[in-house]
């Protein structure tokens, strides 16, 4: 990628007792994730982003804008176009939600610039409209964020920041606003960079991730070669799991699966009606993938493919988590499979070796998931 397709990020220093020392480059479209537990550095980061934090020797890139370097450029967060979006919404109690969209906004409400973002299709991305003359206060927790999103995206911002955006809303209001993420995901050229410490919303959202732990960047890529990587910390958790882009092959209507083409083979899911041709996110738990030696016979497991061993690590003394990268020559997506010590043994398994995944289950996103 040119420089002008990237985010370049490198900030290091010492703040009071914590140690930052992260960098990263991400792709400048869809969303990029900053994962790690809390206390690791992400939020620091997400300031150095923002101009909010200075560190001396930080390198800050957005698309081919330098908005710090370590020659002492320092572009000062007013002058730097993003939009930042926070865990509390912080409306404007004393202004309607249409006033607290223009807050900051360009003048002209209706009217955006060649390229820019307008106040109507805002609006109608986050599904606000009702919501115009309403006071704050009778907002609910997911509105009242969605409203804010939808005034950090009116400064027509070059970078979306959100920090933990969802942490503050209860587990409705979340299943409420994730689809509208989604869809400035899908429908803006906007790069985001999103800050959560909860995998479910980075497997749904994420394009690329940044793995952060104590201040430090231990990996980053895109979403599915860090989850399938066994000697980071994603692969080996007790809830691991891969998630692949799908594109819809079919739908059986009689027994509501579709069928979903996927690098390497394709994989049958439970589903609502959907069309062929449609982008699905498919999400699979290594703990749900099996091996065999040869193709089993009769089974109620829907999914079996031909695949091969392409590494392997040791969770512990009994455990081990294996990668699969399905095809018959191995060339294709890469799934988890989470099996015994006693299994691998068993089976003669090793780097190379051709197997047969079964993967018990296949667990779609809630909503469309198109990637990038």
């Amino acid at each position: 990628m040119s420089e002008g397709e990237t985010i370049r990020a490198a900030f290091k220093g010492k703040l009071g007792s914590f140690s930052l020392d992260a960098a990263f480059v991400a792709p400048a479209k869809g969303v990029t994730a900053l994962f790690g537990p809390s206390g690791c550095g992400k939020t620091t980061v997400l300031r150095c982003i923002a101009g909010l934090q200075r560190l001396p020797d930080g390198l800050c890139v957005v698309g081919g804008d330098v908005w710090q370097d370590p020659n002492g450029a320092f572009l000062p967060t007013f002058r730097r176009p993003l939009g930042y979006v926070f865990q509390e919404a912080s409306l404007f109690a004393h202004l309607s939600v249409r006033r607290n969209l223009m807050f900051g906004a360009p003048r002209g409400e209706g009217e955006a610039a060649k390229g820019k973002i307008a106040f109507d299709e805002v609006v109608e991305l986050l599904g606000i409209k009702a919501l115009l003359d309403r006071a704050p206060g009778r907002l609910s927790g997911g509105e009242r964020q969605r409203v804010a999103i939808g005034r950090a995206l009116l400064t027509e911002p070059k970078l979306l920041l959100m920090d933990e955006p969802l942490s503050a809303l209860d587990r409705t209001s979340k299943d409420e606003i994730l689809p509208f993420l989604e869809r400035l995901r899908d429908r803006l050229s906007l790069p985001i960079i999103y800050i959560t410490h909860a995998i479910a919303e980075v497997e749904r959202l994420a394009d690329q991730i940044v793995l952060m732990e104590k201040g430090r960047v231990i990996g980053s890529g895109p979403l599915e070669e860090l989850q399938s990587d066994p000697t980071l910390p994603l692969a080996i958790a007790r809830d691991a799991a891969v998630t692949l882009d799908g594109l819809i092959e079919a739908y059986d209507g009689r027994y509501g699966l579709v069928t979903l083409s996927v690098r390497g083979g394709s994989l049958v899911a439970p589903s609502a009606a959907a069309s062929a041709g449609e982008h699905r996110r498919v999400r699979v738990i290594a703990g749900d993938v099996s091996l065999a030696l040869g193709p089993p016979g009769l089974s109620s497991i829907l999914n079996v493919l031909p695949a091969r061993v392409a590494s392997a690590n040791a969770v512990d003394a009994n455990e081990v988590v294996a990668v699969i990268a399905l095809g018959p020559d191995g060339t294709g997506a890469r799934l988890l499979s989470r099996l015994t010590r006693r299994s691998w043994e068993a089976l003669g398994l090793a780097e190379g070796a051709s197997v047969y995944a079964q993967v018990k289950a296949v667990a779609l996103a809630p909503g469309r998931g198109e990637l990038g």
